[in-house]
């Protein structure tokens, strides 16, 4: 059980940290740039804001020791919700960038893809935090 809260926890933090690292490199005619997921939500996508708010939101209810004994629900269904929309946010992101033609050649970096994985495992931890912490007496 209390694996399942740090690995939940563990994830939140990398998916706060790669918000803030580069998530689509641009090149074009030699010149290269990269774009990071804090630079295309305060540009672009203002929906992409809420995927720091929900990160910082499961750390919260996962330190605050009275939540997460006496009311595992309030961690996990802030967990399953603020992970599973920051996944849904991130590849919408994806989506709608890479449809869009451009002169630009973008690529998305692993940092994305790592940021995207670990937020669908913030999502299976906290299940799994709940469903041992829910048979627990």
């Amino acid at each position: 059980m209390n694996r399942a809260r740090r690995a939940t926890l563990s994830l939140a933090a990398f998916v706060l940290i790669c918000f803030f690292l580069p998530w689509v490199q641009l090149s074009c005619v030699g010149a290269k740039d990269s774009v990071s997921g804090y630079d295309l939500a305060r540009t672009g996508d203002k929906f992409l804001w809420f995927v720091p708010l929900f990160m910082f939101a499961i750390l919260l209810t996962g330190v605050a020791r009275a939540i997460w004994e006496k009311m595992p629900w309030i961690f996990a269904l802030a967990s399953t919700t603020g992970g599973s929309i920051s996944a849904y946010l991130m590849f919408y992101e994806r989506s709608n960038l890479n449809d869009s033609p451009r002169l630009v050649a973008t690529q998305w970096t692993a940092l994305f893809w790592l940021g995207f994985v670990a937020s669908l495992g913030i999502v299976a931890a906290a299940l799994i935090f709940y469903a041992r912490r829910s048979r627990s007496p």
